[in-house]
């Protein structure tokens, strides 16, 4: 059997067992990556660690250090709170709160799941006391994770980048940041219009400040903490200078092209010298989770690789009628795969995938590679996913686990089957000459 065979079908093995088992797919990864390189390709042990990419498990450590530092010092509670101000207590509006300020999350470094974990039991929590359609609450959070998630500071945007670099494709993040922020910020609009958004305009949300945590401390049904704080002046100093960190981690690596996971990470380091009482466990909080996810994946990754399985797929795909219908498969591929995996995992080698198709045609390589990341993260709102299964498990008490199970089952069968079409329609094929 040929390598590029034997490495596909390690890699079918592997999301499916990372599917039904409760076994981290960066550790499937490992192991495969470590059986495929030494009896199918021949390669050294010493050659198949080299795959680790050690750029991107350094932003991963990075970005979610700091972002934890933010969460122990209130800084990602001013956030919300400071959000929910803003809209003068409306509550049509909340739902948008929720979106913008889980896009901020995710923009700033927090993991996807992360920033729903964080947002979701506060949104359902409104939604069970406002009579908001927990289905339109839910899916704003997921969609506001997936917007902010490519920002070039994020964990998919540093993921992305990086990919795209490594495969010498041309590098343009604000573009696949702007795709993924538009494309979520419709699917928004349209959700708020036909969930009945607009019905809620004439209820008001007065004098409540948003505790972070759920008041039951339990999973289903949690009911969110009304609370009037009033943080203290060194409190709110930490805040502000948490604040100012992130921005200056964005100048700098923006700017200056300073590599993120060196500037998130000092940036870190500096924020808890200075506050070293409150950041005791942040260390303990960093994903440590995806860093093994992303490690183990990416290194199979540079096994595929190796294996010309990209080559071999990309060539396939590319022998289709036309490329665009090559891109159009590789998008249902994406997409599909991500509903039952982990995006953070499958980025890395659907992109490699894309390059031989890319090449083949004359196709923009940055729509490509937008369409491909949007494709494969809007269907995170599957009850399978992370994001998706969160709602599940915050759901509001006014409706049942089965009820609201089966609501974001319907709603993601309906953005897996339309989504990547949709995705590709609007930015693949305007790039195609």
């Amino acid at each position: 059997m040929s390598p590029e065979l034997v490495s596909i079908l390690a890699l079918v093995v592997l999301f499916v067992a990372g599917t039904v088992l409760p076994i981290n797919m960066g550790a499937l990864g490992f192991v495969a990556a470590w059986l495929v390189g030494m009896y199918s390709l021949g390669l050294t042990e010493r050659e198949i660690i080299g795959g680790i990419s050690g750029d991107l498990v350094l932003t991963l450590v990075g970005v979610t250090y700091l972002f934890a530092i933010a969460r122990n010092n209130g800084t990602v509670d001013l956030i919300v709170s400071a959000a929910v101000r803003s809209v003068g207590g409306r509550v049509a509006l909340i739902p948008w709160v929720m979106f913008v300020v889980t896009g901020v999350l995710t923009a700033i470094g927090a993991a996807s799941p992360a920033a729903c974990a964080i947002i979701g039991p506060i949104a359902l929590g409104f939604a069970g006391r406002y009579r908001i359609s927990p289905l339109l609450m839910g899916m704003l959070v997921v969609h506001g994770a997936q917007a902010g998630g490519f920002s070039p500071i994020s964990i998919y945007g540093a993921i992305t980048n990086s990919v795209m670099a490594k495969n010498n494709l041309p590098v343009d993040e604000i573009t696949v940041f702007l795709t993924s922020l538009l494309v979520n910020l419709v699917i928004a609009i349209v959700l708020f219009v036909v969930l009945g958004g607009h019905k809620l305009w004439s209820q008001r949300l007065e004098d409540i400040e948003l505790d972070t945590e759920p008041s039951d401390g339990g999973g289903g049904g949690a009911a969110t903490k009304t609370v009037v704080e009033t943080p203290t002046r060194t409190r709110l100093a930490d805040q502000v200078i948490t604040l100012l960190a992130f921005a200056v981690v964005a100048f700098v690596a923006l700017v200056f092209g300073r590599n993120i996971g060196f500037t998130a990470i000092t940036a870190a380091v500096l924020l808890t010298a200075i506050f070293p009482k409150d950041q005791r466990d942040a260390i303990k909080q960093v994903a440590w989770s995806t860093v093994l996810l992303v490690a183990g994946v990416s290194t199979f990754a540079s096994i595929l690789d190796k294996a010309g399985a990209p080559e071999a797929v990309g060539i396939w795909a590319a022998s289709l009628s036309t490329v665009l219908i090559g891109a159009l498969i590789l998008c249902y591929v994406g997409g599909i795969t991500s509903a039952f995996a982990s995006s953070t995992a499958l980025l890395p080698i659907i992109i490699p995938i894309a390059v031989p198709l890319i090449a083949a045609g004359n196709v923009s390589a940055v729509a490509v590679v937008a369409a491909l990341a949007v494709a494969s993260t809007i269907v995170d709102v599957s009850p399978f996913s992370t994001n998706g299964a969160l709602m599940v498990a915050n759901r509001p008490d006014t409706i049942s686990e089965e009820a609201y199970y089966g609501q974001v089952l319907r709603y993601s069968v309906i953005v897996t089957a339309v989504g990547p079409l949709l995705v590709w329609a609007a930015v693949v094929v305007p790039g195609w000459t």
